[in-house]
């Protein structure tokens, strides 16, 4: 076991920087956590991870420093990649910018072909980052397709003999989003497409390559580990993927306990915790006062924050609240997408002016309101691979009701924390609320569930020590080979 870890840790994107998605929110937290496990936790191993990133033309590089420019081999004439340095707690983070990077004026784009050469000039500067810096890690963990070339060229270049001794890790957090086909872009740095064994659509494919490059694979949830192990979820590559089960590990993602903390949230009305939980309805009341809803503490207010996309089962809401009219209940959704989406949420708000109400946008302060004044969380998911929305709800007291699926099944106990529905239907989604609401009426109970949901430990300090336990047995295999 080697005495020091050394990791380097690629993500397209990490708050504070720069977040689009949950995986800013994963990327900005695990490395910190993983930087912060205590010696006694480590057993004495050394733990330097580093954080490395595109340098986004949103990123404001306020306090970053010029660290180096360095040539990356490419037809027709060498690339010149720049690199800034920051730190983040006292983890050292580096920032990747070049031609390819600056081309893109967003994260993500619209054009595939601009994120295809983006990410891979990405990928492959950060590993070449590592021998210009002539700091040599044990492990390169790779995030979702944006990443995962990097994995890929270290294994080519491992058998030439570059890179000896370094794994390679691979976090997959929505497998249907392989990236683009980089067959081209790829032979321009001098890498071919290997003979992997992937179907023929998935063989230039990001993250297929990542795949099946890896050392070990990482689900961001036990289930969700499962269910790619399946046609229904294995979107094409569930077969394969089999073939490398025995790389395979689900560990659930985390939640930042700190920032998410009724106790001590600066975007809400009151503070409260499971001990001053008589707090909250005030709350609710001014979540209520600030949508223009009717003021009534008795009336179940149930709350959704989401991307409006078929994933995540928005379309069943309408149709199953619209079944539950005779019963007494206010809704608010939180959320942009699909324009078919928001018109059906917008139909409903007009149905139920009384009722419902809908803001098409992302604002974290009205999300944090919601999830401390919200009395039902609306998860109806149709594949989820971890989900943080059912974490941060219970954690703020708002009971969750979600599909079986994913990280929701790992995370919600049916009945003890949160309310499950087998299949995300539209009938089964009914069903779950008009239960739910009954059980709202005795309180005795309600108080019950909400306290069981918020006393679940949900940080990044069990999902880092999974991860730092990986990278220990995957370095050691390596060396062992």
């Amino acid at each position: 076991m080697p005495e020091n870890l050394n990791v380097l840790f690629l993500a397209a994107e990490a708050d504070p920087f720069i977040k689009v998605g949950g995986l800013g929110d994963v990327a900005g937290a695990l490395p910190r956590s993983l930087h912060d496990l205590p010696p006694e936790v480590t057993g004495g191993t050394a733990l330097d991870i580093r954080l490395v990133l595109p340098l986004h033309s949103a990123i404001k590089p306020e306090g970053f420093h010029p660290l180096m420019i360095f040539p990356l081999s490419f037809k027709g004439g060498d690339l010149h990649v720049q690199v800034l340095e920051s730190n983040l707690g006292g983890m050292k983070v580096y920032f990747i910018s070049g031609e390819p990077i600056t081309a893109s004026g967003s994260v993500y784009s619209s054009n595939s072909a601009l994120d295809a050469e983006k990410y891979t000039f990405f990928s492959l500067a950060a590993l070449e980052l590592t021998r210009q810096l002539d700091w040599k890690p044990n492990i390169v963990h790779a995030n979702d397709w944006h990443t995962a070339l990097a994995g890929y060229a270290l294994l080519i270049k491992r058998w030439e003999g570059e890179f000896p001794g370094v794994a390679s890790v691979l976090t997959i957090h929505n497998l249907p989003f392989m990236g683009p086909d980089v067959s081209s872009i790829i032979e321009g740095y001098g890498l071919s497409i290997a003979q992997t064994g992937l179907p023929e659509w998935a063989r230039a494919l990001p993250l297929s390559l990542g795949l099946w490059a890896a050392d070990a694979l990482v689900a961001v949830s036990p289930t969700y580990a499962r269910e790619m192990l399946t046609p229904e979820f294995g979107s094409g590559l569930d077969d394969y993927i089999h073939g490398r089960k025995e790389s395979l590990n689900g560990i659930l993602n985390g939640i930042d306990t700190e920032t998410f903390n009724p106790a001590t949230d600066p975007a809400l009305a009151v503070n409260y915790g499971s001990v001053t939980l008589d707090k909250r309805p005030l709350n609710k009341t001014a979540l209520q006062v600030r949508l223009g809803l009717p003021q009534d503490a008795n009336v179940p207010l149930l709350g959704v924050v989401s991307r409006m996309d078929p994933q995540k089962g928005i379309d069943l809401i309408p149709k199953a609240l619209e079944k539950l009219k005779d019963l007494p209940w206010q809704f608010v959704i939180l959320g942009t997408g699909d324009p078919k989406l928001e018109e059906s949420i917008r139909l409903l708000q007009t149905e139920f002016p009384e009722r419902v109400r809908a803001e098409f946008k992302y604002d974290s302060g009205l999300a944090r309101q919601i999830y401390a004044g919200a009395d039902i969380f609306l998860m109806p998911s149709r594949y989820e691979p971890c989900g943080l929305s059912q974490m941060i709800a219970m954690r703020y007291g708002c009971v969750p009701i979600v599909s079986a699926v994913g990280g929701l099944k790992d995370t919600v106990c049916d009945g003890e924390t949160g309310f499950m529905i087998a299949k995300p239907t539209a009938g089964r989604l009914k069903t779950a609320i008009k239960k739910t609401l009954s059980i709202y009426s005795d309180h005795a109970r309600w108080e019950t569930i909400q306290k069981a949901g918020m006393s679940q430990d949900f940080s990044w300090k069990n999902s880092a020590l999974q991860y730092f336990q990986l990278y220990q047995r995957v370095a050691a295999q390596l060396v062992a080979r």
